[in-house]
């Protein structure tokens, strides 16, 4: 990379630390509205901090070219880390300040590791008592994942676009191709137009089934966000209320359909939602799902409780979200296995949620039986592939198959490589090689769930390990890749 490319990098390096500034002088009013002055200072150095970073990095190039595509790969790989690493100041000075049990983010890597758990929208968590955290700090574990839910780099076309500034670069390097209008731009301020419209009604549906309204705000953000942070260790569970988990499956559904699909929702109907080919796979997928861990459940369980759990876990874990009304780490290893199964699967592409998206699933299912269709017709056959109401020649959908071959692929083997490296942090024989996979599944597909192994008292490197994950799995692998090879290769 050389200079001008590197100028280009920074330039948007820059910005994107803006946007951890505009968020800290932003949580300043919740500081001083709960009269915890002690959080007033490190918000305020924090946003000091990012100001300076963006000083340092925007103005000096901020003449610099266009940005192009290889330049808006590398600059999501290093933005992400940046903002991870921006947004564990508030966690890690504010529990410096107030040293306890209940405040593990005074060890850096816990802070940073919470940090990137909530950009990401993870959900995984070394806070084993978030009810004992100060207001601000439960409020910057969901602000993060609200704003990493919808991602920080859409935010920042939406705010900071300006000159050089190639939204849709950008907008494609954060792993995004849907577009609602053709100008990126546009598509992304309809984006968080609709995604603070369903906050809202999310948080008055949390508030009319008994939230008290501070918690239902923050559940709305993190379950609308896919990201499952809650202020209770026991999840959604402590409710012990249908009503509460029926709204959260509400939102958590919500959050993993493509946001062009709630577009056309808007205007032309519910009706938009089986239309839609990728839709109607997640949500059949979800029904399947929960019914196969529903009868595991049913073996040890009865049936009501079996169903209503799985119901929530099999949603949450597919979803990508996290949220939970029991400890899976209890479940049976065909329900880990299952729970596993439906994280790795994730959400829709364009939604908030993670995981390797429905849709590359269904281009290799497809493209599987239109593979076998055409060796079983005639040579000077002609066979398109079907996908949804779009019928593709071969030359066109051989480019899809292959790109979403390429991403399975990558993502299984980041995902082996990390069970198991993570083995090696835990050699008593404790934990399982499915509770492993399990926990790497979670934090690559961003989701949250946990059978014991996120721990504060987890070994740092395994925190590291963990947090790698959770980065990769967001930018989806591809960009993470190029930023090595961008390091890697000689001038």
């Amino acid at each position: 990379m050389g200079f001008s490319d590197l100028g280009i990098v920074l330039r948007n390096l820059g910005l994107i630390s803006l946007v951890v500034a505009l968020m800290a002088a932003g949580s300043l009013p919740v500081a001083l509205v709960s009269g915890e002055d002690f959080a007033l200072w490190p918000l305020i150095l924090t946003a000091f901090v990012a100001m300076a970073v963006w000083a340092g990095l925007f103005w000096p190039f901020r003449r610099a070219g266009e940005t192009q595509l290889k330049h808006g790969l590398v600059v999501a790989g290093v933005g992400w880390l940046f903002v991870a690493g921006l947004g564990s100041l508030p966690l890690f000075l504010t529990a410096r300040g107030l040293q306890g049990p209940e405040l593990p983010y005074a060890d850096f890597a816990s802070a940073f590791f919470e940090s990137m758990s909530g950009f990401t929208g993870t959900g995984l968590t070394m806070a084993l008592r978030p009810d004992l955290l100060p207001k601000t700090l439960q409020w910057w574990r969901s602000f993060m994942e609200w704003i990493g839910g919808m991602g920080v780099i859409v935010l920042m076309i939406a705010l900071l676009a300006g000159p050089g500034l190639s939204a849709a670069t950008l907008y494609y390097a954060e792993a995004r191709t849907e577009k609602i209008h053709p100008s990126v731009r546009s598509t992304v301020h309809t984006m968080w137009w609709i995604y603070g419209l369903y906050t809202a009604l999310c948080a008055l549906a949390f508030f009319s089934v008994g939230m008290p309204p501070w918690e239902a705000l923050n559940h709305a953000m993190t379950a609308l966000a896919t990201g499952g942070f809650s202020l209770w260790p026991e999840s959604i569970g402590h409710y012990r209320s249908l009503a509460v988990e029926v709204v959260a499956l509400f939102a958590m559904v919500m959050g993993a359909i493509s946001f062009v699909v709630h577009y056309q929702m808007l205007r032309e109907g519910p009706g938009v939602l089986w239309r839609d080919l990728q839709t109607r796979w997640l949500l059949l997928s979800l029904l399947f799902g929960v019914a196969g861990l529903g009868l595991v459940l049913g073996r040890a369980w009865p049936a009501t409780p079996a169903f209503r759990t799985a119901a929530f876990q099999y949603i949450s874990a597919m979803t990508t979200t996290g949220l939970q009304t029991v400890n899976p780490m209890g479940f049976s290893e065909a329900g880990k296995f299952l729970l596993t199964v439906g994280m790795a699967v994730g959400a829709a592409a364009g939604s908030t949620g993670g995981g390797l998206k429905v849709m590359r699933l269904a281009v290799l299912w497809r493209g599987a039986s239109w593979q076998i269709r055409r060796l079983l017709s005639p040579p000077d056959a002609v066979v398109p592939c079907r996908l949804g109401t779009d019928c593709f020649s071969a030359d066109e959908i051989y480019p899809r198959i292959s790109q979403a071959a390429a991403l399975f692929f990558l993502w299984v083997a980041f995902l082996v490589l990390g069970a198991f490296l993570l083995a090696q942090f835990y050699p008593g024989g404790r934990y399982t090689l499915a509770d492993f996979l399990f926990e790497v599944t979670s934090a690559q597909s961003n989701v949250g769930l946990s059978v014991g192994i996120t721990h504060p008292g987890m070994p740092t490197l395994a925190k590291l390990l963990l947090a790698s994950h959770m980065w990769v799995g967001r930018l989806e692998i591809i960009p993470v890749l190029i930023l090595l090879r961008s390091f890697l290769r000689r001038p």
